[in-house]
C-alpha cells in the first residue's frame, strides 16, 4: 500500500506559507488578475474619450459615470454580502463588469463610439464594483488569522498591486501601439478569468450568519458600527476628500498633462507603473514592520498622496513624475496595510462587508463630484492653480484627523500566546501520580495543545 501524501511529498506544499489557505491564494490569484487587465483600462478608458474628439471635460464625465453607481450602491452591495455567500455576489460582479468592458471594446474598435455609450457602459462596470468591493473585502478579512493578518494583508496587496505595475505600463504601450480597445478587451478577459477563479472559493468553514430583520435592518446595524468608532469615521471623511482630488488628479489632469507636455500615453502608463513598484517597496517594508500604532503610523503615511499633483502642477518630467509616483505608492501601502489590519482587529467577521460598504460609500462619495467638475475647475482656474489646490485638500484634510484621539491612540493587540506542551513525566517518574493513568490531559481536552 503506498503511504498517504505528506506536505513532504509535495513540493508547492511547504512553499506555501501555513496561513495561506485555499481560500486566500484563489482571492489572490483573482486580484492579480484583475489588477492586470484594469489598470490599463483606466488609462485606456480616457485615451478612448480623447481619440473620439472628447475633451478633458468629457473625459472626467466618463470618470464621473464610473464612480456615481459605485456610490449609490455600495451600501446595498454591503448589506447584501453580509447576507448572501459572498463568492456569489463576487463571481457575479465580475460578470457584469466583463460584459460591460467587452462592449466598451466593441464600441471602440468598431466605430466611433459617444460620449452618452461611453458613460452608460462605465456606469454598469462601476455597478458591478459596487457590488463587489464590500464582498471582496469581506472574504479577504475572514480569510485569514489575526495573527497573520499584518502579513497576509501585506502579501495580498503586493501581489495585486505588482500586477498594476505590468498592467500600468503594458496598458500604456499597448494603447500607443494599437490603441485603447485593445486594452479594454484584455480587462474584459481579466474580469472572465477571475470570475472563474472566485467560483472556486470554499465557503464551507465560514461561518452561518444569522439572518437578520432585513435589508434596512442590516444597513441600520452596520451605521451603528461606524458610527460609534471615531477613527472610522473621521478617517473615512478624510478619504472622501483625499479620494476626490487625486482621483480628479490622476483621471482628468494626469492624461492631459501627459498628452501636453510629456509626449502622450506611455509616460503617463510609465509614472503610474512607478506608484506600483512604490506600492509593492511599501508591502514588503510591512511584512516585517508592525508598527504599534496603526493608525497614526497610517496617516502620517497619506500626505505623501500630495505630491503626484504637485509635480504634474510643476509639471515635472518624466523621472521626476516617477519618482514622486513611487514614494506615494510606498506610503499609501503602509497606510493601507495598517488600516486592513485595524478593521480585522476591531470589526466583527459577521459586519466586515456592511463596515466595509460604509468606508467604501464615504470614501468615494465626493469623487463623482470631483471627476465632473474637474474640466469646468480648469477653465475657470487653469490647470496648475486646480493641481495645486488638490495637493494642498490633501495635506489639509490629513493633518484635521490628526487631532481625533483615537487616530493617535488605538495600538495593534498583542496576539495571544501560544500554549506550550510540555512532555508528561514517565510513569513511576516524580509527578507521575498527580494525575490519574487514564485521564486525559486538560490542556488538550480543552483544546489549547492540539492532540496530534
Amino acid at each position: 500500500m503506498n503511504p498517504p501524501p505528506t506536505a513532504a511529498s509535495h513540493p508547492t506544499a511547504r512553499r506555501r506559507p501555513a496561513w495561506a489557505g485555499r481560500n486566500y491564494t484563489l482571492l489572490t490569484g483573482a486580484a492579480v488578475v484583475t489588477n492586470l487587465g484594469s489598470h490599463g483600462a483606466l488609462i485606456a478608458s480616457a485615451f478612448a474619450v480623447l481619440e473620439a474628439g472628447g475633451s478633458g471635460g468629457d473625459v472626467g464625465l466618463v470618470a464621473a459615470a464610473r464612480t456615481l453607481p459605485l456610490v449609490l450602491f455600495l451600501l446595498i452591495g454591503g448589506a447584501l454580502a453580509d447576507r448572501l455567500p459572498r463568492h456569489r455576489v463576487m463571481v457575479a460582479a465580475n460578470a457584469l463588469n466583463c460584459v460591460s468592458q467587452a462592449a466598451f471594446a466593441a464600441l471602440v474598435l468598431t466605430g466611433h463610439p459617444q460620449l452618452w455609450q461611453m458613460m452608460l457602459l462605465t456606469a454598469l462596470c462601476g455597478t458591478g464594483q459596487a457590488f463587489f468591493n464590500p464582498a471582496a473585502e469581506g472574504m479577504l478579512l475572514s480569510s485569514v488569522s489575526g495573527e497573520h493578518a499584518n502579513r497576509a494583508f501585506a502579501l495580498f496587496r503586493m501581489a495585486m498591486n505588482g500586477a498594476g505595475i505590468g498592467g500600468a505600463a503594458l496598458g500604456g504601450a499597448m494603447i500607443a501601439a494599437i490603441g485603447p480597445g485593445w486594452v479594454l478587451a484584455v480587462d474584459a478577459a481579466a474580469f472572465a478569468v477571475a470570475g472563474a477563479l472566485r467560483a472556486f472559493l470554499d465557503v464551507g468553514r465560514v461561518a452561518d450568519r444569522a439572518p437578520g430583520g432585513g435589508l434596512l435592518a442590516d444597513l441600520r446595524e452596520g451605521w451603528v458600527e461606524f458610527r460609534t468608532r471615531p477613527w472610522l469615521w473621521s478617517i473615512v471623511l478624510q478619504f472622501s476628500v483625499v479620494v476626490a482630488v487625486v482621483g480628479a488628479a490622476e483621471a482628468v489632469y494626469g492624461p492631459l498633462v501627459a498628452r501636453d507636455r510629456l509626449g502622450g500615453p506611455a509616460p503617463w502608463g510609465l509614472a503610474l507603473a512607478f506608484f506600483g513598484i512604490g506600492t509593492i517597496a511599501g508591502a514588503v517594508l510591512m511584512m516585517v514592520w508592525k508598527p504599534r500604532r496603526l493608525l497614526l503610523v497610517g496617516t502620517l503615511c497619506v500626505f505623501p498622496l500630495a505630491l503626484p499633483s504637485a509635480g504634474l502642477a510643476v509639471p515635472l518630467p518624466v523621472w521626476g513624475l516617477c519618482t514622486v509616483m513611487f514614494v506615494s505608492g510606498t506610503a499609501i501601502e503602509v497606510f493601507g496595510v495598517n488600516w486592513m489590519t485595524t478593521m480585522h482587529q476591531e470589526i466583527p467577521e459577521e459586519k466586515f462587508s456592511r463596515v466595509s460598504a460604509y468606508d467604501w460609500f464615504g470614501s468615494v462619495s465626493m469623487l463623482p463630484l470631483a471627476t465632473a467638475v474637474a474640466g469646468p475647475v480648469e477653465s475657470a482656474f487653469g490647470r496648475t492653480t486646480a493641481l495645486w489646490g488638490c495637493a494642498a485638500l490633501v495635506v489639509l484634510g490629513t493633518a484635521a484627523v490628526l487631532f481625533v484621539p483615537d487616530v493617535r491612540r488605538l495600538t495593534r493587540k498583542p496576539a495571544p500566546p501560544k500554549a506550550v506542551s510540555v512532555p508528561a513525566p514517565a510513569p513511576g517518574a516524580p509527578g507521575a501520580a498527580g494525575r490519574d493513568a487514564g485521564a486525559p490531559d486538560p490542556a488538550v481536552s480543552a483544546g489549547v495543545i492540539s492532540p496530534g
